[in-house]
């Protein structure tokens, strides 16, 4: 009994690890720029000629003052919330 409650920890554990190795492997990108905008789910930033819109929440760590005119550097992840597969294209016959 008490080997399987070892056995089952043990697997919980190493779950554990896997999922924290696989986020912690997420890549990161990074831009910077004069903010053009900021509210409580959003941060607009100008990079070159283009405006950028940044998703933030409750969990974002800001340091110093985040306000319009301000430059800053924003770390961000791409991550995927939905995907729609479909079958690839059949490749056409030759006579």
């Amino acid at each position: 009994m008490r080997s399987a409650r070892s056995g089952i920890a043990g697997l919980l554990l190493a779950g554990l690890l896997a999922s924290t190795a696989a986020m912690a492997a997420t890549k990161t990108y990074q831009v910077t720029g004069p903010v053009l905008e900021v509210n409580d789910s959003m941060i607009a930033v100008q990079k070159g000629k283009d405006r950028w819109e940044i998703a933030r929440d409750a969990s974002t760590k800001i340091t110093g003052d985040l306000k319009v005119g301000a430059k800053v550097t924003i770390e961000y992840r791409m991550t995927a919330t939905a995907v729609d597969a479909k079958p690839a294209a059949k490749p056409a016959k030759t006579k």
